[in-house]
């Protein structure tokens, strides 16, 4: 039982590593490709002192040419080795689009299920504490929209530790987010890596009166209001859909279907977003079980402000989803 797992207090930033190494140590195909990884340790420390430990031959820093190096890491797989490929932010991801979309995710389909391509990408994600708009965004619905990629949100410490293991046993292609925000943040885990699925949404907080439906760096947000929430009597469900593709709907749909209202929260943009396929679903599938409309609380339409105090209004908060759930289920 979980209760009698031993528990450490890490920081997302060391689950990361941890994962890191442990899949170095288990797999002598593993290896991993970046810009910086090597001997500055990460361009957020995640890989530090893995050089040392590991050597050049599977730490390996890479020119600034994203298109270069994850077509490199493409390559590797297809060839039967086990790349971990890190672009520093979901913004310098599309400089390697066209590898991405138009190679990994297109060439089992195109040869005719000949060609796998077992490669895991690693992109930090989401507003970084005043990193302004080319470092910040939340694209995770661009990666979503493509078939032939699995597509996974790391939006808690366990799954920062545990899911990169999981990824590398997949023989498609795998994009890993990870969320610069939570990197500092210390929360408590098991000791021993646990392993998950990569298939299944995630139910954290069990609930009756509303669905709250989430992913990433929303994950702790979601969970510190449905605490605020039960102080006055307001049990929210809260829902990490954990995989955004292929995504889960089974899991969200019977939530829903049990409280009766859903709210979605998540950072991206709102228009054509996760939470737009998300609420879409509901509508088609469960809509005689709701009773109240599906309401979303998605981040602002603006590229994400330098200023501290913008770069908070720009994304939902604690608050507002405490408020917005408030006013869904009429609570005076």
């Amino acid at each position: 039982m979980e209760n009698a797992t031993t528990k450490i207090k890490t920081t997302y930033r060391e689950a990361l590593k941890q994962g890191l190494r442990e899949a170095l140590q288990n797999d002598e195909r593993v290896f991993l490709m970046g810009e910086d990884v090597g001997r500055y340790g990460g361009a957020f420390a995640v890989s530090k002192g893995l050089l040392q430990e590991f050597g050049e031959e599977r730490i390996m820093d890479t020119p600034l040419s994203e298109a270069g190096f994850v077509g490199a890491g493409i390559g590797a797989a297809i060839a039967g080795m086990r790349p971990i490929v890190e672009v520093m932010t979901v913004n310098f991801s599309l400089l390697a689009f066209d590898q991405i979309v138009n190679n990994a995710a297109t060439l089992l389909h195109m040869s005719g299920g000949q060609v796998h391509v077992p490669v895991v990408i690693r992109i930090g994600c989401g507003i970084g504490r005043q990193l302004a708009a080319q470092h910040s965004h939340s694209w995770e619905p661009f990666y979503a929209h493509v078939p032939g990629l699995i597509v996974l949100s790391a939006g808690t410490h366990e799954d920062a530790r545990n899911m990169l293991h999981a990824a590398l046993q997949s023989p498609d292609p795998v994009i890993l987010f990870e969320y610069t925000f939570l990197l500092n943040m210390e929360k408590e885990i098991p000791a021993e890596a646990t392993p998950v699925t990569i298939t299944k949404a995630k139910v954290r907080r069990e609930g009756k009166d509303i669905s709250i439906i989430t992913y990433g760096a929303a994950v702790y947000k979601c969970l510190e209001a449905a605490t605020e929430l039960a102080k006055i009597g307001i049990e929210a469900e809260v829902v990490d859909l954990r995989v955004l593709r292929p995504i889960d709907e089974t899991t969200f749909l019977a939530s829903v279907s049990k409280t009766h209202r859903a709210l979605i929260v998540e950072e991206a943009w709102r228009s054509v977003s996760i939470s737009a396929e998300v609420s879409a679903r509901i509508m088609e599938k469960v809509f005689y079980d709701l009773d109240a409309p599906v309401q979303r609380l998605c981040g602002a339409e603006v590229p994400i402000p330098y200023a501290n105090h913008l770069e908070e209004a720009a994304i939902p908060q604690v608050n507002d989803i405490v408020n917005t759930v408030k006013k869904m289920i009429h609570h005076d």
